[in-house]
Order: C-alpha cells, then sequence, then structure tokens
C-alpha cells in the first residue's frame, strides 16, 4: 500500500478443503460469479472494509480524505462519517465487541470507536507500518505490507505472535486488506487481482482466489484504483469485494479453477 504511488453462497468444500493442504500440495485456485453489484463511493480510496449488522463499515485512505464510514450496502449512501486529521492515513479496519478498530499506514497509530457513535475512544501505538486488519474472536491479526501477519491482544494492542505467509516454501509477500471467514484469513495482494487463503496457524496458503477481470473499466487507467477491500455477511454467507476508487462494490461466488501446475507467487 505505499498508497498514491502506489451474495454469495459459498461453497462448503472451499472452507473445508484448504486447511486440509500439505506444504507439498498445490493449493486450489478460485475464479468467480458476480451474485450482485452494489454502488460504491468512487472517491473512497478503500483501506479496509467489513460487513456488519446490515451495514458495511469502511476505513478511507489519502491524506486529507481519510475517513471512517458506515455505508448503506444497497444504495451506497454514506450514513455515518468521521475524519481523521488532515495528516493522517487511513488504513484497515475491524470490529471488535463494541467498537472498531482503524490502522493508520505510517504515522505507528491506531484508533478505537464506539460503534454506534463513532466516538473516539482511545488511540494506540503500534511500530512499523499499518495496512490491513481482522479478528479471529481471539486476536486482531494485523498486516504491514510484509509477508508476515502479526496477532495482538485486543485489550492492550501488544503482539502474541506472528506468523510468515508462504506458498510452497515461497514468501508471499504485500499482504493488504484482510478478512477472517470460516477459520482461514483471506488478504489481498497489493497491485494484484489475488486474494490468498491462509492457514492461522501455518501461514501456508490454502487456496487463491483470482479476480482477473473484475475491475471496472472506469478505473484501468488510474494505478492506485486496485482491489483492495473483502467483507464477509456470515449470516448469510455473502462475500463483498471492491478496491481503491471502484464505483462499484461486488457480491461474488467462488468457482474452482482446474488444477495448475504453478501457484501465483507474488
Amino acid at each position: 500500500m505505499p498508497k498514491i504511488l502506489s451474495c454469495l453462497v459459498l461453497l462448503a468444500s472451499i472452507f473445508v478443503s484448504p486447511a486440509a493442504f500439505s506444504v507439498q500440495d498445490q493449493p486450489p485456485t478460485y475464479g468467480y460469479r458476480i451474485v450482485h453489484t452494489y454502488p460504491h463511493d468512487p472517491k473512497a480510496f478503500t483501506q479496509g472494509l467489513i460487513y456488519l449488522n446490515g451495514y458495511l463499515y469502511e476505513s478511507t485512505g489519502l491524506e486529507g480524505q481519510s475517513s471512517l464510514r458506515k455505508v448503506d450496502l444497497q444504495t451506497g449512501k454514506v450514513l455515518q462519517r468521521y475524519d481523521l486529521a488532515p495528516d493522517i492515513f487511513g488504513e484497515g479496519l475491524t470490529n471488535w465487541k463494541n467498537t472498531l478498530v482503524q490502522l493508520t499506514w505510517k504515522a505507528q497509530t491506531g484508533f478505537v470507536y464506539d460503534r454506534a457513535g463513532f466516538h473516539l475512544l482511545r488511540t494506540f501505538h503500534y511500530t512499523g507500518e499499518g495496512w490491513g486488519l481482522t479478528q479471529d474472536g481471539v486476536h486482531l491479526i494485523m498486516s504491514d505490507g510484509s509477508s508476515s501477519l502479526r496477532f495482538w491482544n485486543p485489550q492492550n494492542f501488544q503482539e502474541v505472535r506472528r506468523i510468515v505467509v508462504t506458498d510452497g516454501g515461497v514468501e508471499v509477500h504485500d499482504l493488504n486488506e484482510l478478512e477472517y471467514i470460516h477459520g482461514q484469513i483471506y488478504a489481498n495482494v497489493w497491485q494484484t487481482d489475488l486474494i490468498a487463503i491462509i492457514s492461522p496457524q501455518s501461514g501456508h496458503v490454502t487456496g487463491w482466489i483470482d479476480l482477473t477481470g473484475l475491475r471496472p473499466a472506469s478505473t484501468q487507467s488510474d494505478s492506485n484504483a486496485v482491489l483492495n477491500g473483502i467483507a464477509f455477511d456470515a449470516a448469510h454467507n455473502r462475500l463483498f469485494v471492491t478496491g481503491k476508487l471502484w464505483p462499484e462494490i461486488f457480491e461474488i461466488q467462488l468457482v474452482r479453477k482446474p488444477s495448475r501446475t504453478n501457484a501465483p507467487h507474488k
């Protein structure tokens, strides 16, 4: 995310089979089928996205434009908004209990908000860059643009452990926006059309999602308008994806591709 330069009914097998693959096996690759298309603010530089209780919550980036938003899925209307200070670049977002937790890119500062009113409750600090953020019900899980994922204690934001993400022994770098889905971590790989499905225990890639062709035609000429946004409606098994500055959010169904000989290492 060196930024400026830079529904779904999921098939049960997708969430059962990835964890069974060993390091020696080639993880499966999935394509997609578009189930539904929803409007999205084309000026939103999407950095974090979650679906919760019928609404999307979104963190947007760029200095002077970063915000926290509550969005109506059907209309794309921003129902609630909190603007960050003009020198802050907003990043990953997740929920924890009745709060929302938001990262920043280089400020090494995170924010905790009351989810109902977007009132800033506290700040916390971490080392390095902040990129993506999700949670597994026990820990917050954070990416920093490398091949590592950090697991934090959600009470004090101290690192508990970290994993290095690999596919066939090769490290997968540029891990970006994150979502925790059925026991696996889904991670956008920055500046690609790929989402890695990752075992939170081993760090092994257990599957790939190839979203080639999904990017809206209106964004093709903008190098910053890359895939970056994964949200999951656990109650109805719906998967949503979008990108920075995309005018649409897509609800997709995953479709397994034929076996391949080489994993899409990035």
